[in-house]
Order: structure tokens, then sequence, then C-alpha cells
């Protein structure tokens, strides 16, 4: 079968520089015994080093020329190719429930979207690797008080250890991205319960992210319905002097329980 032609509309950049390909799929040594789902394996230059692995593997591939180039070349792959979209699936059904490592060369266009899905399995991934386009991983990985700290840094370093492995250069894709790529690794941390309410820290993080430019006293009162606003010794706390960039993940935990607390004292 003839090769497998990018697609735009699916944001394909296919690697094909095998050596870089192998780094990136021993990402997943970290977390050995583990099976392993890949996510969008194009012609599978990943996926070649992957299932030689002592582990279970999938791939979930939504592109149907992909889908047959990897039937017709990959015998090993019999009955472990999910045709369809990543973000649409249940992946508390992929192992029967059991944990699994995530990886793959993410398109750039939806890397975000995927791992806030990951966010949403975070007990059941334990692992995530990958390359995805460098801006994103160094917002993902990069500290508070940096300017690429932002919402995407403080909710997936919520529950997992980043470290940004290698840069990855555009003349080894088909066709070349017009940025520079990067390798990460996500590893859960040993965080097991948040210590407030998970729904209202979401929302408090993209609130005050919103308006990062703003302190929090400003940005934050659109959390509270403008007929129940707290009292104005709530906004005169230290805290509300900060913007979201300053504040660690400790703090966006300690920003939410005073606000709970201020919401049911209404």
């Amino acid at each position: 079968m003839k090769q497998v032609r990018p697609k735009k509309n699916l944001g394909q950049h296919f690697l094909t520089d095998l050596s870089i390909a192998q780094r990136i799929a021993d990402t997943v040594d970290a977390c050995p015994d583990l099976p392993v789902l890949e996510v969008g394996p194009g012609m599978g230059v990943m996926t070649q080093y992957l299932i030689e692995k002592p582990r279970e593997l999938r791939v979930v591939e939504i592109d149907r020329e992909s889908v047959a180039y990897l039937n017709e070349n990959y015998p090993k792959l019999q009955g472990k190719i999910i045709g369809g979209d990543f973000l649409r699936m249940d992946l508390s059904e992929l192992f029967d429930g059991q944990q699994f490592v995530l990886t793959g060369n993410y398109p750039y266009d939806i890397s975000s979207q995927i791992f806030f899905k990951m966010l949403d399995f975070h007990d059941l991934i334990p692992c995530c690797t990958g390359m995805i386009q460098r801006e994103v991983a160094l917002r993902i990985a990069s500290e508070p008080c940096c300017k690429a700290y932002g919402i995407l840094s403080v909710m997936i370093q919520t529950w997992y250890d980043v470290e940004y492995l290698f840069t990855v250069d555009e003349h080894v894709f088909n066709p070349p991205p017009k940025v520079k790529s990067a390798v990460i690794r996500m590893t859960r941390n040993s965080r097991t319960s948040l210590g407030c309410d998970e729904s209202l820290y979401k929302r408090i993080v993209k609130t005050t992210f919103g308006q990062r430019r703003k302190m929090l006293r400003v940005s934050l009162k659109q959390i509270f319905p403008s007929a129940s606003q707290p009292p104005a010794a709530f906004f005169e706390q230290d805290i509300m002097t900060r913007r979201p960039e300053q504040l660690t993940i400790e703090d966006f935990i300690s920003l939410t329980n005073m606000v709970g607390e201020a919401m049911t004292d209404k």
C-alpha cells in the first residue's frame, strides 16, 4: 500500500526521523508494565518501536487511510487499532478499567484538548508522554511568575509532575510544521485529593487567567452572583492584590476554599 498523504484538516505532520521516533517511544519506559495507548499513530513510525515492548498496545486513529495502512503493514496490531476520535472515547472502557500510559505525536490543534481529557481520567493515566508544539510544552512545564504560566500549566501540574525532555526541529517532519516541537513526560504526582471543590477550583483558575493582568480582587468578583457579593473585607485580604500567574497550585487550592467559604456564608 502506498504511503498515507498528510491531511491538513487533521493537523498531520508525519515524523520521518526514526531515531527520534524511537526516543519518543522509549519515554513510556518510565512507567513500565502498564498497557499503552498511542494517539494518532499515522503510518506507525512510533508504533513500530512501541509494539516491540513487552506490554499491551492499542492505537487510536481517526484517519481511515492511516487505519488501512496500519492494518496492512503491522499484523501485530490486528484487533488493537481503534478507528475513531480519541476526544469522544470513554477511556475507562479501554483496558477493562486498568491504568495505562498515554503517548503519541499529538496533532497541534487538539493537543490541549487531549490533555484536558487526560485530566478527566487522571486516576487511570499515571503517565502521559509524547510530542507537541514547543510553545505548548513550555506552557505546560512553566512555573509561577513566568509569562508562559497559565491555565494549562496549573491544571496539569495539579495532578502531574512535568518534564520537558527535548526539542525537535521542523525538518524531521512531512510536511515540516512552521514551529518547533518538543517531547514531554507527565507523571502523576502524590496528590490523591484536591482538598477543595474541584469544579470551583477549575472555574477560579479559568476565570482569573481570563483576566490575567488584573488583580484577583477584580477578576474574582465574576465568581459571585451580582446580588450576593461577599463583604468588602473579603477582597481586602493580602492574596487579593496578586495576579493569577503569581499563585502556586497550593495557593489556588487555598483560594478556592476561601471563595467556597464566602459562598457558604451567603
